[in-house]
């Protein structure tokens, strides 16, 4: 029998114990890594990866679209600024942009941010 990775392990378990407030900030998270990857792999000229990376961060973008509550007012504009993102990814993988990917960077670490100020600003509640 062979023995899980610890670090998946980790991973996985921290997943599956994570509320919907901190699955949302490691997809933020997540979506930021992948991004750094595309550029790191554009620098190296390495066509496969930088696809691969610019791919998970979309899907990321498509699952905060996707999981918008379309009754709330403020989800319309953000679902017209994740589509702008979404739409940027796909430009930058097609034409290897890195300024580009800054750009779309700088978007989601600001969601980010702000995503982690209300998570405390709800915790100091409570």
């Amino acid at each position: 029998m062979a023995l899980k990775n610890p670090y998946q392990t980790y991973q996985q378990n921290a997943v599956n114990t994570a509320s919907p407030q901190e699955l949302t900030l490691m997809l933020y998270n997540g979506c930021l890594k992948f991004i750094k990857l595309s550029k790191k792999a554009m620098e190296e000229k390495n066509i496969e990866e930088k696809n691969t990376n610019i791919l998970k961060a979309q899907a990321i973008v498509q699952e905060f679209i996707a999981t918008l509550n379309m009754e709330i007012e403020v989800s319309a504009g953000m679902k017209q600024l994740y589509e702008y993102i979404y739409n940027r990814l796909v430009e930058a993988n097609i034409k290897n942009d890195q300024e580009i990917l800054t750009e779309v960077e700088g978007y989601i670490t600001e969601f980010r941010d702000t995503w982690k100020q209300a998570m405390e600003k709800s915790k100091n509640r409570k």
